[in-house]
């Protein structure tokens, strides 16, 4: 019996170390890494800055607690603050920490205003992690097997129909809070509409509501912007974010504005180990280089040129119906239910990291240090596994 818990359905394949783009695996076979651990390791494997921040604060301290103040998490703070137009922020350890936290500050504000049953507006094919708050916020059927009851005070429309959004609104004056992402990443990456998200914009200023955006996989500069909403011209009432943050060190951010700032009191929350000194010298190193190096805008070049040179090579198979995504999120929706999957296990095969979600769409989420060579590689063998996934099928 495996002492680990059967929680995951791991491929086989253990990876003993990384660098740049390529992690290898026991017997040292490389594989072009274009997941990058979902969506963590913008930096790829390895970044010099980040191992020497590491390295350097573990010689010095890893661990206090937030019963004192800690300087590598206030400069994290301060650099995030700058760069979202927030005004304050709350560390965790998790995505699903992350969204706990907006989700307190919702229940909280809502309770404060002597709402009864303070109700947070979330979407379909959503994720917003696995806790039971976060499981429920969720919309995955399978994800909810086997844990109910759920929590109370959520209600569900479809992503991207304003008019349900606002229907919701208007019929339930419990509502307090939307919580959206702005790129559903586990559900397909599917991108929110312009219009729609800054419809649900007006749509909490004109009823007072808090706009709440989970960040956990298109902040850090994943979708050509440091932030997604920063494709728009506001700024939320809380955001969150995580994957990226610590470029697989562990850590999450709920950061917030105006009047959600300070909903949340001594004592209202807490984390033993968020934003601890080892994890936040880790995210100081990230957040410097993703701005010093501009990386932004690379990861808008790369995921256009990955795009473009997916759809040459495929555009005459009718293989794929839609090309999804923003920046260095990219989804490839194939024309047959389920099918994504035989294609994680070639690719793996063929030396090739790449995900699958909603049954049948290819997601792509690379470092941002791609090589130009790098990223034609990823686009030609993903093309590859796909004609050689639709020939099999004759």
């Amino acid at each position: 019996m495996q002492p680990i818990m059967n929680t995951y359905g791991r491929l086989p394949v253990t990876f003993q170390k990384g660098k740049g783009a390529y992690v290898f695996d026991e017997d040292g076979k490389s594989y072009l890494d274009a997941l990058s651990g979902i969506a963590v390791c913008g930096l790829g494997h390895g970044h010099p800055e980040v191992s020497r921040a590491i390295r350097q604060q573990a010689d010095n301290l890893v661990h206090t607690s937030n019963l004192y103040g800690i300087g590598q998490q206030q400069t994290l703070a301060q650099k995030l603050t700058r760069i979202s137009g927030m005004d304050n922020v709350f560390f965790g350890n998790s995505g699903a920490e992350a969204n706990e936290a907006a989700i307190k500050i919702a229940r909280k504000y809502g309770n404060d205003q002597g709402v009864q049953l303070p109700t947070i507006l979330v979407m379909e094919n959503a994720f917003h992690g696995r806790t039971m708050a976060t499981l429920t916020a969720t919309a995955n059927p399978a994800a909810h097997a086997g844990f109910t009851p759920l929590l109370n005070g959520f209600e569900r429309v479809p992503y991207n129909d304003l008019a349900a959004a606002q229907q919701a609104v208007r019929n339930n004056d419990n509502i307090v809070a939307i919580l959206v992402e702005p790129v559903q990443g586990e559900g397909g990456v599917s991108c929110a509409s312009d219009a729609y998200m800054n419809g649900l914009r007006k749509l909490c200023d004109d009823k007072n509501l808090l706009l709440m955006l989970d960040e956990i996989q298109t902040g850090n500069g994943r979708t050509g912007k440091y932030f997604a909403f920063q494709h728009f011209a506001w700024i939320p009432d809380v955001l969150t974010t995580a994957k990226g943050l610590g470029n697989g060190v562990p850590i999450g951010a709920c950061l917030a504005k105006g009047k959600a700032a300070h909903v949340l009191q001594p004592g209202n929350h807490g984390s033993t180990y968020g934003g601890n000194p080892l994890v936040c010298a880790a995210a100081n190193a990230v957040v410097d280089t993703i701005e010093k190096e501009n990386l932004c805008a690379r990861v808008s070049e790369l995921g256009e040129r990955i795009r473009a040179a997916i759809k040459e090579q495929l555009q005459d198979t009718g293989f794929v119906t839609e090309y999804r995504g923003k920046g260095l999120m990219i989804g490839l929706v194939l024309n047959t239910p389920d099918s994504a999957a035989e294609i994680v296990k070639s690719s793996l095969d063929a030396g090739l990291l790449l995900n699958v979600t909603a049954g049948n769409v290819v997601r792509l989420l690379p470092p941002f240090i791609l090589t130009n060579q790098e990223a034609d590689l990823i686009a030609q063998q993903t093309s590859a596994q796909i004609k050689a996934f639709f020939a099999a099928q004759k």
